[in-house]
């Protein structure tokens, strides 16, 4: 079972124009009502609305919303600890500096965990050669498109 801060750590946003409610939800592992909710806390976060009246996120409010689950989940920030800590920010001039740092840190570690690069080259597990032997055929499959893989 993972935790809350783990899930925190492990964010890799795609690189996509537009992100609907429930992929930020998803990417992000909160509950889509959590997302409104903090829409509604944030003005700072303000998705636009498509023609349906659905939410409509660009890949700076996913790093918004990211930089805001951060202060709450990691930073231990209530709501409006977190506000305070924007203004501030803000008015520093240190907003965006922070907001990039948050995400580089987040995509960091997904990278770090997904990549079977950084497996083969662990020192611990170079010594076991089925091991190895596995890390490399992950790296094999991670390098061919899911058609391949699945013969679709």
């Amino acid at each position: 079972m993972t935790t809350m801060m783990e899930t925190t750590n492990k964010v890799q946003i795609p690189d996509r124009l537009f992100f609907r409610i429930g992929d930020v939800a998803e990417l992000l592992g909160i509950k889509p009502y959590v997302l409104r909710y903090w829409e509604s806390e944030f003005p700072i976060i303000a998705p636009e609305k498509s023609n349906s009246g659905q939410r409509v996120y660009r890949k700076t409010d996913v790093e918004t919303v990211l930089m805001i689950k951060h202060l709450l989940y990691e930073e231990r920030y209530s709501i409006e600890g977190a506000k305070k800590r924007i203004r501030e920010l803000r008015k520093e001039g240190e907003l965006k500096t922070f907001k990039q740092e948050t995400v580089s840190q987040h995509e960091d570690a997904a990278e770090a965990l997904v990549s079977p690069e950084k497996l083969v080259n662990h020192s611990e597990l170079r010594h076991d050669p089925e091991l190895l032997m596995l890390a490399r055929d992950v790296q094999c499959l991670v390098r061919q498109p899911i058609s391949e893989l699945f013969q679709l």
